[in-house]
């Protein structure tokens, strides 16, 4: 009808999409990923989902995600678990899980999830898509279900840098209705991805995130890096500045501020709870408030300490995404036992740091591992430097 009228079209104009089940709207109640989330938590409507709609987008359903966003693994107790579409007794990491099986799928070309410890980053990678965690501020939280609102970020899945950048376009820059969100201007994302790789400084990690990944996805990665050399690109071995604690400390933020926002609820009605979430979001209850503040009053002089070391280096970051193939659904379905915490940490090794420090990363797809599911690499840049992480994305792509 609007091409029929002539009418001045949006840059989605028509393009299906659809989004993680956390992004409100005044026409229908989330779920939440809950079979009985409380009803005040779906109140305001949704500041990305508004940009979408204004730019033309349709949205054609809500996706799967864990329960209240938190499980990196795709199970959920009371809705149904999201299944991997390369194999369906295989997991699509989580909590974002339907975005990245959805875009794999080709049941629409884009989709919206939150990134807290990894939650965009794992299902792209596990469902081979792109999975893009803004920095902190780039794009706006109003609308969206908290989980730690220090620490959550709108994250966006395609298939291609190009879309990711187009998206990423659209719904960045500021909200009056989010204090936290950036005023900083919107780059050109799109136009910037054509700019080549030539001379950019790629870093390797020579510590922390390359430990004990498994050989065939050590593989992959070494692959990715000779194609990324020969399109001009520098490879350089980077120390990073004590990336072992940067996971403990964004632990610290994301279950303290879990606790405070699930903890009436919780207190009240401990049996809408699955018994991995209700553990989880209960062990925020334990961390002593100083412990919390600490761990916020650390956080600019780490992340400052971090880029002056790592980008005075590099240009960017690159790692894996997981550090090993994608498990089955059996392989993690370990409930709230002793063993969830192990998965856990093995899950959002190489993603959760970044959470904590804010900075921008990309998880790109780059082959197979030996049980036939997608790996992909991560890259990580300097706040505000999408437009990197898209332009070494995009190239590769062309090899």
């Amino acid at each position: 009808a609007a091409v029929a009228a002539g009418v001045p079209l949006g840059l989605l104009h028509g393009v299906p999409l659809a989004h993680k089940d956390m992004f409100f709207r005044a026409s229908r109640r989330s779920s939440l990923g809950s079979h009985n989330a409380p009803p005040a938590w779906g109140a305001g409507e949704s500041s990305l989902l508004g940009r979408l709609d204004a730019a033309g987008a349709i949205e054609i359903g809500t996706l799967n995600m864990c329960e209240f966003a938190l499980g990196p693994t795709g199970h959920n107790a009371w809705l149904g678990d999201c299944r991997n579409p390369w194999h369906t007794d295989h997991i699509a990491c989580g909590s974002s899980s339907g975005g990245g099986a959805a875009i794999a799928a080709r049941l629409a070309f884009g989709a919206f999830g939150s990134d807290t410890g990894g939650s965009v980053r794992l299902p792209a990678s596990a469902c081979g898509v792109l999975g893009l965690k803004p920095t902190n501020g780039r794009v706006t939280l109003a609308g969206m279900m908290p989980l730690s609102p220090s620490v959550d970020v709108p994250g966006i899945f395609a298939r291609s840098a190009r879309d990711v950048a187009r998206l990423l376009g659209i719904v960045a820059g500021r909200d009056a209705r989010d204090p936290r969100s950036s005023g900083l201007p919107v780059p050109d994302y799109e136009a910037s991805v054509e700019h080549g790789i030539a001379g950019l400084r790629i870093g390797v990690p020579q510590n922390f995130f390359l430990e004990g990944i498994a050989g065939d996805v050590a593989l992959r990665l070494e692959e990715s890096l000779q194609a990324l050399a020969t399109l001009g690109a520098e490879i350089v071995p980077v120390t990073v500045p004590a990336p072992e604690h940067l996971t403990e400390l964004s632990r610290v933020l994301v279950y303290s501020e879990a606790a405070a926002i699930h903890g009436p609820w919780l207190r009240e009605h401990a049996e809408h709870y699955s018994p991995q979430v209700r553990m989880r979001a209960a062990t925020g209850l334990a961390i002593p408030a100083a412990a919390f503040q600490q761990a916020q009053q650390l956080r600019s002089g780490i992340l400052r300490r971090f880029v002056d070391a790592v980008f005075s280096t590099c240009d960017v970051l690159h790692l894996p995404t997981l550090g090993i193939p994608v498990p089955t659904l059996a392989e993690t379905d370990v409930g709230g036992s002793a063993a969830m915490w192990e998965k856990i940490a093995v899950l959002v090794r190489c993603t959760a740091p970044f959470n904590y420090l804010g900075l921008p990363a990309l998880s790109v797809p780059c082959g197979f591992t030996r049980n036939g599911l997608p790996t992909s690499f991560q890259l990580v840049g300097r706040p505000f430097a999408e437009a990197t992480l898209l332009r070494v994305a995009h190239a590769y792509e062309g090899v």
